[in-house]
């Protein structure tokens, strides 16, 4: 099954691509600036940064070429060459970002992650950084044959599905459910307390439950485990005890493993299949998987944000924190008026 691209002029944003070197196996543009958001942080307008995402395949020779054609991008740790800049990428969710860049008239911020990284964490969830963007509707710019990156794309979205439902009721909406999916990733990441707009899973998923339909809507088709009213925006799910196990039997081993940590006592040892079974049987078994995820996406977050003072420069980094902590002003003022 093919991960659906949605459908509008990508002329502007392959007009960006032109400007790097061309050795991509993915490429996506996200954010508020491809997608309207709810409320008036949001936003369509000209102003928004435009946010992207480069997989390449060898992230030291990238950055090489990279150098040569937009060193200017770069913060200090220019003069430490390629290879440093690739280690420094490897920490925390294994993805280097330059920001605040201008490109064709438009400020651009756009992270560089390996492929292999990148699928490390569309089938594992290993941090649940990139995976967790690519489970709200992107822009696809372009996209190689490489069959396992493919795979993992569609396992993500799967995964993402299995989790949610096992933090909703038995019965909810369609929005209810891509709400709960876009909120994943941000599950436990401070900057939701410091930094980001507290609507902002609301302001993602509100104008855009279209987009998330193209995303989701065969994998729900396709699911066993549902019934999907899609006439009436509906779903039901089975909450038995067997049903959330086969459930959480599904879930990426990273958030298997989180879950088995938060549940088996130091020492016990158990086996993850029985301490699953456990779990599957706690009326609390939907708070126990959230607990696990925001375990991931706080520790990746927190490195990752401390990294973009380096990757960044502090000036930079000075500027995208107040743009960042002025939207959440402004998403609170909107909430409490």
């Amino acid at each position: 099954m093919a991960l659906p691209v949605l459908s509008s002029s990508g002329v502007k944003f392959r007009r960006v691509l032109a400007h790097f070197p061309q050795e991509l196996s993915l490429a996506f543009a996200y954010g508020s600036g491809v997608f309207r958001q709810a409320g008036a942080a949001g936003g369509h307008g000209e102003n928004n940064m435009l946010d992207f995402v480069f997989a390449v395949d060898d992230s030291v020779t990238w950055h090489m070429m990279n150098l040569l054609k937009n060193r200017s991008h770069y913060s200090f740790l220019k003069v430490f060459g390629p290879k440093q800049i690739s280690s420094i990428q490897s920490y925390g969710a294994g993805i280097y970002y330059n920001t605040l860049v201008p490109c064709n008239g438009r400020m651009i911020k756009y992270g560089v992650i390996s492929t292999d990284t990148l699928i490390d964490d569309l089938l594992h969830w290993k941090t649940l950084y990139v995976a967790g963007r690519l489970q709200k509707p992107v822009k696809i710019l372009t996209q190689n044959e490489n069959s396992k990156l493919q795979a993992a794309l569609v396992s993500n979205l799967k995964s993402a599905v299995t989790a949610a439902f096992l933090m909703l009721p038995e019965s909810f909406s369609e929005e209810d459910l891509y709400m709960q999916i876009a909120g994943l990733s941000y599950s436990g990441d401070f900057r939701m307390i410091i930094g980001e707009d507290r609507l902002k899973v609301q302001n993602i998923v509100k104008p855009n439950v279209l987009h998330f339909q193209k995303l989701y809507s065969n994998i729900l088709q396709d699911c066993p485990q549902v019934v999907y009213k899609h006439h009436l925006g509906r779903l039901e799910i089975d909450k038995s005890p067997e049903g959330q196990f086969t459930q959480l039997m599904a879930l990426p081993r990273t958030l298997q493993q989180k879950i088995t940590s938060l549940v088996d006592p130091p020492g016990k040892n158990r086996d993850v299949e029985e301490i699953l079974l456990q779990v599957a049987h706690d009326p609390d078994c939907g708070f126990v998987v959230h607990q696990g995820i925001s375990g991931i996406v706080r520790s990746s977050s927190i490195v990752q944000s401390a990294k973009t003072i380096l990757t960044a420069g502090a000036k930079k980094s000075i500027t995208y924190s107040t743009k960042k902590l002025y939207k959440m002003t402004k998403g609170w003022l909107r909430k409490t008026s």
